[in-house]
């Protein structure tokens, strides 16, 4: 017994000693020898905090940052208020920086060239980082986040979804919904009995978009589905504030205030979800095995070819909880992301009154007043240069972040395993390197050649990610924003509210902190 006692007792030491020197070896030992290893190739950055790393510096500037408001006026550097720690470092360290999420470090990589090597990389080198519990609820473990062999089995079913010849045909429901939308505004002028009405255009192009996937990915379960996108507001309030907090492993199963609306939440979704998919279900296929031509009909004709064919079950087919993610995924990516690029694209009109009427102009010789269809969209030229600079200047997503899987050459730096990549689209879409020294001024016509040569490098231009996993669904959001442009173009000008406060958000997508109050006039009565 006294043996066996002492064999115990040395377990249980050998075993408290090997968790002291894992944590030492994550808080204290890893970070000193990477900040070192950092320093000698030139590298440097804010120090290492013990646990939080450079969380509180961030936390801080960001507050700080929130309570300013930018002059509307001056141009549209808005790098200090939506990434004021990549603002401040870079005026300190050099464009290449470390620093650190909690004890995870990430260099800041701000070169063109780099970025393509990093997103370009088709052997797995640099995947998706550690992604919060909260934010794989809000946006689906989806096409965003798989990864591998489940990423190429995804990207292969959704891809007919957005083929240009499926676009088209989606293009009605993009001109109804906004229709819809643009005779509210002209009521609201006539009650109101004013030659114009001020409208929040966050709001109002949130609903449009939510309204536009909803028909789009679930045809006639739209209503169902924009009962998806209330419930992934509320997430993406729960995720803005975790995103700042370090990542205690496990702490998303305790029952923390938190963690029960979130929990409350994904049961609303998931039930929604579900309901969409089993009333699909219950309708009769296609002659083509197919539920409808819609995403969901696609995703589901995919799933049933799977469930009937045993051979298949271990080829590239999706299961029901895989669409249920994906609807998610298509959902808050397609609806944000384009709510953003109207909202900032009628923020710039409004304040650069020559290209509205510039682009009024090109919209009435192409499409008079007829509902747009894809042939008049393509020759758009003046307006597809306008919804590039916007995407420039106000990039809905600000940055991108990939995590090194092995010890990997990159540029002239030699990258540890595990270390992350951030690559701020915000700073590369601004430089003056790069773009010249009007960089921070809107100027579509930069744009007359093409994306690849309106930077001096052909790769400074990151809106829609590059590569393999660039965004499926690019060629759906210009085609929705010209559509939505077109109408309103058509139907009203519009100018910027006495009320607006210039004050850029990274709120997962980059928002208007106040909101973008804008005032329509109709130009027909």
């Amino acid at each position: 017994m006294e043996y066996l006692g002492t064999l115990m007792l040395g377990f249980v030491v050998t075993v408290v000693i090997t968790k002291i020197w894992q944590l030492f070896r994550v808080l204290l030992w890893r970070p000193y020898v990477l900040t070192k290893l950092f320093e000698s190739q030139g590298v440097k950055g804010p120090s290492y905090k013990l646990l939080y790393g450079s969380l509180n510096e961030i936390k801080k500037l960001k507050k700080i940052a929130r309570e300013t408001v930018l002059d509307v006026n001056s141009n549209d550097d808005i790098t200090c208020r939506v990434l004021p720690q990549n603002h401040k470092w870079s005026s300190e360290y050099g464009d290449t920086v470390l620093f650190w999420n909690g004890t995870e470090p990430r260099i800041i990589v701000t070169e063109p060239e780099l970025a393509k090597q990093i997103l370009s990389n088709k052997f797995g080198f640099y995947v998706k980082p550690y992604i919060k519990p909260v934010l794989q609820k809000l946006a689906g473990k989806g096409l965003i986040l798989v990864e591998g062999r489940d990423w190429v089995r995804h990207r292969r079913i959704l891809n007919p979804a957005f083929s240009m010849n499926k676009l088209k045909i989606m293009i009605k429901k993009m001109a109804d919904c906004t229709i819809s939308m643009l005779e509210e505004w002209q009521t609201r002028a006539v009650l109101q009995e004013t030659e114009n009405c001020k409208i929040e255009m966050s709001e109002s192009f949130q609903e449009l978009t939510g309204d536009i996937i909803a028909h789009t990915a679930f045809g006639s379960s739209y209503l169902q589905g924009k009962e998806v996108f209330k419930g992934q507001k509320e997430f993406q309030k729960l995720l803005a504030v975790a995103l700042t907090d370090i990542n205690i492993p496990g702490i998303q199963y305790f029952p923390t205030e938190s963690n029960l609306r979130i929990w409350k939440l994904d049961r609303k979704v998931k039930n929604t979800l579900s309901n969409i998919i089993q009333n699909r279900l219950k309708a009769e296929p296609c002659s083509d095995g197919c539920y409808g031509d819609d995403l969901l009909g696609l995703m589901i004709g995919s799933a049933i070819h799977k469930s009937n064919d045993e051979k298949s079950q271990s080829s590239a087919e999706l299961s029901m909880d895989e669409i249920m993610e994906e609807c998610k995924t298509f959902f808050f990516a397609g609806q944000e992301t384009t709510s953003s690029l109207l909202t900032w694209t009628i923020f710039l009109l409004s304040k650069h009154q020559d290209w509205q009427e510039k682009l009024r102009q090109e919209v009435l010789n192409e499409c008079e007043m007829q509902v747009p269809d894809a042939d008049m969209l393509a020759k758009l030229k003046f307006v597809n240069m306008v919804l590039l600079e916007a995407l420039r200047l106000y990039s809905p997503i600000i940055a991108l972040s990939r995590k090194v899987t092995e010890n990997i050459k990159l540029g002239n730096l030699t990258i540890p395993k595990d270390t992350c990549l951030t690559i701020p689209l915000v700073q590369i879409q601004r430089s003056k390197k790069h773009w010249g020294e009007d960089a921070n001024e809107f100027n579509p016509m930069r744009f007359a050649n093409g994306i690849s040569k309106a930077a001096k490098h052909p790769n400074a231009f990151l809106a829609f990610s590059m590569g393999p996993r660039a965004c499926i669904g690019q060629n759906f959001a210009i085609l929705e924003a010209k559509t939505v442009l077109v109408l309103i173009l058509q139907r009203f000008s519009f100018c910027l509210s006495f009320e607006y406060k210039h004050a850029p958000i990274d709120h997962i997508t980059l928002h208007p902190q106040y909101g973008m109050p804008i005032v329509v006039k109709p130009l027909h009565f």
